[in-house]
């Protein structure tokens, strides 16, 4: 007997919140609006340190 499929949310998997996606508009907004800093700022953060949420805060902490 074969076993069934896992039936995928309509949502796809779970969200990932330990990182920070620099192609996801919403996500760099909300990190922009935080720090008080402009996306391209956010986004030059990530490019540096990486993707990891605590990285990028330490980064825009330190750069404040």
């Amino acid at each position: 007997m074969a076993k069934k499929k896992k039936k995928a949310s309509k949502k796809g998997r779970k969200a990932d919140r330990t990182r920070i996606s620099g192609k996801q508009t919403y996500e760099v907004a909300y990190v922009a609006r935080k720090f008080r800093v402009s996306a391209a700022v956010v986004r030059a953060a990530i490019k540096k340190v990486g993707s990891m949420r605590a990285k990028v805060y330490a980064e825009l902490e330190k750069g404040a």
